[in-house]
């Protein structure tokens, strides 16, 4: 949920949700109170709350309470508290399932004795088998009943409902015949059975369900405990918490940078495949950027902090994906819709079921083990599940690859895209002019270079920048009666020769067959003359990223039609769109029309918008579905829905490829459980399903849908 003016959103961790009923209606509550606007999330177990008006978390926290469940504000400590309780009461639950195994495998092993033999001569004392069923039904199955009890009181049903009733009404019939002698067969072992297997289901799930989290879990534990800062001239090791912006800290070789910064002094390469996925090391250098959690190579770094606690890249990434996996897909709408109602309409069928096999048979106790077939076989579980975690196992291998989804709603869409805008500078390029080439004329390449560079000295234009990074290793000579013409060029005297370096219209060489050639492939050119003979010309352009081309292939390969939008002439613009494999482009757009222009295009199917400035936002914010190059603006990564923190436009590819993954899974395990659903209830209604039998795949239907999730975890993005 995006923020609105006057509002804000608050996230929740919520205890005591067991299935998609619970969620559902806890999401209904909340909606109802004024002031709130929630989605609740069954798999991360997260409410997020948009608080408007007068409402506020104690409100949100009380609301939740008279739903039958308990809230708490999310803050830095709340996974890990999280992490703790999970262990603990999964350590307690396997506890008593081992406990209900030992009472319930004598009530289970009598029935294989028993089997093909008309005589009960095999059969438990009933007594003892009333001793071993009932702390089954109302110790180890008291959870059933609690949840039921909240649900209830809450005004909605959920899974606990179901089991509850079901077994109870086994025991129930079961200690009826006990302990007045009636000659009816007892079914304490289909009770204590479903319990024991629907704990079992309970235990593995929760075991997947953890497994979902993992990408999350795996960021938060790269970063650095404790960082060394200079203080008083000393090194001094405090915990990275209390570490302030300014605060100069040392990265040692083969220790991980503990806040995002700027090197200050010292060389090194650092390995950014935690953030980027990006497995080659990047140079750094005084002027670089560092990001927390990043592995320092064999240089020692000296960095300035830029960025602490929540202002971390790393930080940021955290917070988007915990935001992703917490939002709601529109493909889980109807799964919601069908759960909300789901256990109302299972217990009417129960009814029936009792009622039309008692009227058929005359036998009660058939049509109560029929009943409590279906109670047991159906549960939304799995319907809850189905979306959930496929999308928490989806954008967590999206992290690890580069691609932060903020929206989860756009992963969805991003498989129709079926045109692709790219803006042109830092998008396609690398958004920073470069010399990409150098012809000699009166004076060698290399002459010519030193020569121009030596000119550029301490200007801080973007050519000359360009022209001084492609220097960067050369001795540069001395420079005397240094003078500047603005708009033209510069000029002084090296070693007692007096050269020029500007364009070419201040030189007279505009009309020059090789400085048109140059232009006409969209370079700048500028001219190094000595004394009226022109050495060299230096051809300077935004060059494009070594991906480009590649991702462009790719995403043509799909049937994707891509439209290059940008700001720069024609002749520019052609030549970046030649250069890059793009056959349609619009060339002199101003900041301004770029949302008109993808309005216009949305007329030939879903639009999606690549950038990576300010200028870019409002066409992002048009697109259907946007992203953003992880270098850009801060306006373009906030209005894009997806963020390429690679800065690699393959990465568009990829994210479709993994929208397309995390739809056909979450297709897959909708299907699963509908189908689960209507061939399991009618037969339970019909007769054909043991109670037992019934439990076990009503617990095995939740596990399936979160193991096929999880198979999610093998993809992988192309090779570049």
């Amino acid at each position: 949920m995006s923020e609105a003016a006057g509002s804000r959103v608050v996230e929740f961790a919520i205890a005591g949700m067991t299935c998609a009923a619970c969620s559902a209606r806890l999401e209904k509550v909340l909606n109802r109170q004024p002031g709130m606007q929630a989605n609740v999330n069954l798999a991360a177990e997260r409410a997020r709350v948009r608080l408007a008006g007068e409402a506020d978390e104690g409100a949100v926290i009380a609301a939740v309470a008279r739903a039958g469940f308990a809230a708490s504000l999310v803050d830095k400590d709340t996974r890990a508290r999280e992490k703790a309780r999970r262990a603990a009461d999964y350590r307690r639950e396997i506890r008593r399932f081992w406990i209900a195994v030992a009472l319930t495998l004598p009530l289970v092993g009598q029935m294989l004795f028993m089997f093909g033999s008309a005589q009960h001569h095999a059969e438990l004392p009933r007594w003892l088998q009333l001793a071993l069923a009932t702390p089954v039904q109302f110790w180890i199955g008291w959870r059933f009943y609690d949840g039921a009890w909240k649900a209830l009181r809450g005004g909605g049903a959920n899974m606990d409902v179901l089991v509850a009733l079901g077994t109870s009404m086994a025991w129930g019939f079961s200690a009826a015949v006990t302990l007045f002698g009636l000659a009816q067969h007892v079914y304490f072992e289909a009770g204590a059975a479903v319990i024991t297997l629907v704990l079992l289901g309970k235990l593995l799930e929760a075991r997947a369900k953890a497994r979902t989290s993992e990408a999350i879990e795996s960021l938060i534990r790269l970063q650095p405990k404790t960082a060394r800062i200079e203080r008083d001239g000393q090194w001094v090791e405090i915990p990275v918490d209390v570490l302030m912006p300014g605060d100069i800290f040392m990265v040692r070789p083969g220790e991980s940078v503990p806040v995002d910064g700027e090197v200050v002094d010292g060389s090194s390469s650092v390995n950014e495949a935690m953030l980027t996925g990006e497995s080659m090391p990047v140079a750094k250098a005084p002027g670089d950027q560092v990001f927390a959690a990043t592995a320092n190579g064999q240089g020692a770094l000296r960095c300035r902090a830029t960025g602490v606690g929540e202002q971390t890249l790393l930080a940021g990434i955290i917070r988007l994906v915990g935001e992703a996996q917490g939002s709601k897909a529109p493909v889980q709408r109807l799964a919601d819709r069908i759960s909300a109602v789901f256990v109302p309409v299972v217990c009417v069928i129960a009814l029936a079921t009792f009622a039309g096999w008692w009227w058929h048979s005359g036998a009660f106790a058939e049509a109560l083990v029929n009943a409590v077939a279906v109670l047991v076989i159906a549960c939304p579980c799995a319907l809850g599940l189905a979306t959930p975690t496929a999308i928490m196992v989806g954008t967590g291998q999206g992290a690890r690859a580069g691609i932060l989804v903020k929206n989860v709603e756009a992963l969805e869409r991003a498989e129709k895209i079926a045109v692709l805008a790219l803006d042109k500078t830092g998008t396609l390029t690398r958004g920073e002019p470069q010399v990409t080439d150098i012809v000699p004329l009166a004076a060698d390449a290399d002459e010519a270079l030193r020569l121009a560079a030596a000119l550029e000295q301490g200007s801080e234009h973007p050519l000359a920048r360009a022209v001084l990074a492609r220097a960067a290793a050369v001795d540069l000579p001395k420079v005397v009666n240094f003078s500047a013409t603005p708009g033209a060029g510069v000029a002084g005297e090296i070693a007692g020769r007096a050269l020029r370096l500007g364009a070419p219209e201040w030189l007279g060489m505009a009309d020059d067959p090789a400085v048109l050639g140059l232009q006409r492939q969209g370079k700048t050119v500028v001219v190094l003359d000595a004394g009226g003979v022109a050495l060299a010309l230096l051809a300077i352009a935004d060059a494009l990223r070594p991906t480009s081309r590649v991702a462009i292939e790719r995403l043509r390969a799909r049937g994707i039609r891509v439209v290059m939008l940008t700001g720069d002439n024609a002749a520019t613009a052609a030549a970046i769109a030649h250069e890059a494999g793009i056959d349609e482009f619009r060339a002199g757009i101003l900041p301004g029309d770029k949302a008109a222009a993808i309005a216009e295009l949305k007329s030939g199917g879903l639009v999606a918008m690549v950038g990576d400035g300010i200028n870019d936002a409002p066409a992002l914010a048009a697109a259907d579905v946007s992203f953003a190059i992880g270098a850009g603006s801060d306006a373009a990564v906030e209005a894009a829905d997806l963020t390429l923190i690679r800065s690699d436009l393959c990465g568009v590819d990829d994210a479709i490829d993994l929208s397309r993954a995390t739809l056909g899974k979450i297709r897959q395990n909708l299907f699963f459980a509908f189908i689960y659903n209507v061939l399991g209830i009618p037969l339970a209604a019909f007769g054909m399903l043991n109670p037992v039998v019934a439990g076990a795949a009503m617990a095995m239907s939740s596990v399936s849908v979160v193991s096929n999730s999880l198979l999610l975890k093998r993809w992988r993005p192309q090779a570049r």
